[in-house]
This record gives structure tokens, sequence and C-alpha cells, in this order.
């Protein structure tokens, strides 16, 4: 009689019951395919249960602040380049936006290099604080009003109006960048008459606050005023025009500055 050496000593060759000791059947194709099809069924279940919660959520804030979402501390207009910006426009609207964040950075750099100027002995010191103050309370919001919102509802709703604002009012702002930048002493800018002044003072706080001030003002306004050219071809292109500004303002009125549509 031969013996197979792979063979289960423990299998049974007669029985009609199922042997505790047998080698486990291999699992059939379909019980695979039926195994692999609920698993893709708990998947898709999580993610539609992640999507609920989701929508749940923006209900909830919907309910709660109407739909407003910006900004997120206390939430005054709805903003949302995915949702409202034409997808084309999108990466230019997103990076203007990015150079805004930046500009108000910069805003709170200049400020505590202001304080480091002051408690270094700078007889400029609290004109310079002074004013550096004013700069972070009414920059952020006047720039975001004047010349982000416009571009950003330009771009939406292509209105001749927002992009002649935007070009009046973010020809300001580079302007201010440069007096930001030059830094003169007593003008509230940590810039870089300020930063060399602070390096020759040996006031290496203020003065390596400076530094990164005038690297703030310089990075977002060479930004702004690359794309501000960008901005001016395809308003070109498009054909706006200021007897379409015009017809725009008497038609819409200012409301339509903070509506959709």
């Amino acid at each position: 009689m031969s013996y197979n050496q792979n063979q289960n000593p423990f299998a049974s060759t007669h029985s009609l019951d199922t042997n505790p000791f047998d080698d486990p059947p291999a699992q059939s194709a379909s019980h695979q395919a039926e195994a692999a099809r609920l698993e893709e069924l708990r998947r898709r279940e999580q993610d539609l249960e992640r999507r609920e919660q989701e929508l749940n959520a923006k209900a909830d804030h919907i309910r709660a602040h109407g739909r407003n979402n910006w900004p997120p501390f206390f939430p005054l207009i709805f903003h949302s380049i995915q949702d409202e910006i034409p997808e084309a426009s999108r990466p230019l609207i997103t990076r203007i936006y990015q150079l805004w964040l930046v500009l108000v950075a910069t805003l709170i750099v200049n400020l505590v290099a202001c304080i480091f100027i002051l408690l270094s002995g700078s007889s400029d010191g609290g004109r310079d604080l002074g004013s550096s103050i004013g700069y972070i309370v009414f920059i952020p919001i006047t720039s975001f009003l004047l010349w982000y919102r416009p571009i950003y509802n330009g771009y939406m709703k292509e209105q001749s109006l927002y992009y002649y604002m935007f070009f009046v009012f973010c020809g300001f702002h580079l302007l201010y960048s440069v007096y930001m930048i030059i830094g003169v002493p007593s003008t509230g800018s940590a810039g870089l008459i300020q930063t060399i002044q602070g390096y020759a003072r040996r006031s290496f706080v203020s003065a390596a606050l400076g530094t990164v001030a005038t690297v703030g003002w310089t990075l977002q306004g060479v930004g702004i005023a690359f794309y501000y050219r960008q901005i001016w071809a395809h308003h070109t292109a498009a054909g706006h025009s200021m007897e379409k500004a015009k017809t725009e303002l008497a038609t819409h009125g200012a409301k339509a500055y903070f509506t959709r549509g």
C-alpha cells in the first residue's frame, strides 16, 4: 500500500460525517467575489455616511449663519472660490487671495517690528507704533473690500464695474506697498530704511523682524503687480468698458456687490 507523505493523516476517507481534522476546502471563486462585493458595499455605506455628515454640518452652519461662511470666526459674506469662480480662473483668484493673506501676515509682523523699534530707543518709535496699529486695523478690511472682493466678483459675474474698481483701488494698494517697502521712519513701516537703521543700532530683533516685513511687502506687492497685468489683459480681451460699467451700476446698484449672480 503506497503512502503519500503530503496526505493529512487525520483526513477521513470513508466517513460521511465531516472530519474536524480535514484540511479546509479552498474558497470558491464565487465566495471570493461575494466577499469583494460585500466589502465594496461597506465602503460605499461609509462614504454615504460621511457625505451625509458633511451635508448635515453645512445645513447646521447655514441655519446658524445663513449662507455666509467668511470670515470663519464671524461669517459676514459667502466666499468660495471652488463654488463661484469658473474653473479656468480659479488658480488666479486663489493666488490673489493667498497674496492678500500674505499682506495680512506682513501687517502683523510689521506691527511687532514697530514695537521693537520703539523698545530699541528710536526717536520715531511712538509714531511708528501708532501708525502700524492703524494699518493693521484698516488695511485688511479696506483691501479686502476695495480690490480683492471686486476682482472676485469680476471673475464670478464678468461685469465691467468690478474690474474698474479693482484697477483703481489695487493701483493705490501697489503705491502703498512701495511706500511700505521703503520704510521711512515715523511712517509706521518697518521697511528697508528702518531695517538698515536697526542693524546699525545693533537692535537685531527689530532688524530681523524688519527684514521679514520688507520681504513680505515686496512679495505681495510684486505678486499683485504681476497678476494686475494678467487681469488687465483678460479685461481687455473680454471687451469690458467704462460704458458697460456705468450701465451695470445704474442697473444693479451697490446691492449687487454683496449678492451672487
